[in-house]
C-alpha cells in the first residue's frame, strides 16, 4: 500500500491499535481515528498530529448511523482496522444480558456496522478490511462464554465479508493474536485473579507488525487468516 493511504481505525488508543496508529502514522499514511465520544477524540488527535476523527459509541452500534450523519465521513479509505474491543469474564451461569450484548455489540455489530458505512469507499480503492480477532474467535474456553461468540461471530463476519466483496477488489484479513500485553490484558489477569506479567505475553509492536504485513502484501495474494502466538 505505497504512497498515501488513508486507515480508518478503532481501538487506536491503546495496546495493539495504538502501536498499528503509530507505525501508520510515523511512516505518513493519513488516519481516521474512531473515538467513542468528543474528549477522547481530542485526546487522539494530539497524539496523532494530523490525524482526523471519527465519533461514535461503538456499545450503540444502532446509533451509528445518526452519528456518522452529523461528520463527514473520509472519501478515500484504503483499509479499516477493526481493533477496539471489550472483554469481561465469567460463567454463563452469571452472565446477564447486558454483558452479553456490551461485548457482542462492541466487538461485533459495530464493526458490521462500521464496514456497512465505509464499504462503498472500500470498494473504491480496493481497499483492506483488517478484523483484529483474538485466540477466542477459534476456541471457547470456561469462562470466556460472552467474549469467545463475539469473535466467533467476529470469524464468520470476515469470512462472508471476503466471499461477498471478493470480486469487488476489497481484501479481507483476521489476525487471531494470543495474549497481548495491554491494558485489556491487565483486566483480565484482574478477573482471573492472577498476578499479571506482561513480559510474558506478546509486544503489540509484533501484533502490528503482523497487520502491517498483511497491508503491505502484493495485491496477488491475500492473508486470509493469521494466527499470532506468544513465542516464550
Amino acid at each position: 500500500m505505497a504512497g498515501m493511504a488513508t486507515h480508518v481505525i478503532t481501538g487506536a488508543g491503546s495496546g495493539i491499535g495504538a502501536a498499528v496508529a503509530r507505525r501508520l502514522h510515523e511512516r505518513g499514511d493519513d488516519l481516521v481515528l474512531h473515538a467513542r465520544d468528543a474528549g477522547r477524540a481530542k485526546e487522539l488527535a494530539a497524539a496523532f498530529p494530523g490525524a482526523r476523527t471519527l465519533v461514535g459509541d461503538l456499545s450503540e452500534p444502532d446509533r451509528l448511523s445518526w452519528a456518522f450523519s452529523h461528520q463527514t465521513l473520509p472519501d478515500r479509505v484504503d483499509s479499516l482496522l477493526h481493533i477496539a474491543g471489550v472483554v469481561d469474564l465469567g460463567p454463563v451461569g452469571e452472565l446477564t444480558p447486558k454483558t452479553w450484548h456490551h461485548q457482542l455489540n462492541v466487538n461485533l455489530i459495530a464493526p458490521a456496522e462500521l464496514t456497512r458505512h465505509l464499504l462503498p469507499q472500500l470498494r473504491a480503492a480496493h481497499g483492506h478490511v483488517v478484523f483484529v480477532n483474538s485466540g477466542a474467535g477459534l476456541n471457547a474456553h470456561a469462562e470466556w462464554s460472552a467474549y469467545a461468540a463475539s469473535k466467533h461471530g467476529l470469524k464468520a463476519l470476515a469470512d462472508a465479508l471476503r466471499e461477498e466483496e471478493h470480486g469487488n477488489g476489497v481484501r479481507v484479513t483476521s489476525v487471531y493474536p494470543g495474549r497481548t500485553a495491554s491494558p485489556m490484558q491487565a483486566k483480565i489477569h484482574h478477573q482471573e485473579g492472577k498476578p499479571y506479567d506482561p513480559s510474558r505475553w506478546i509486544d503489540p509492536e509484533s501484533v502490528a507488525t503482523a497487520i502491517l504485513t498483511s497491508l503491505d502484501l502484493p495485491r496477488d495474494a491475500e492473508i486470509n487468516d493469521l494466527t499470532v502466538r506468544p513465542g516464550r
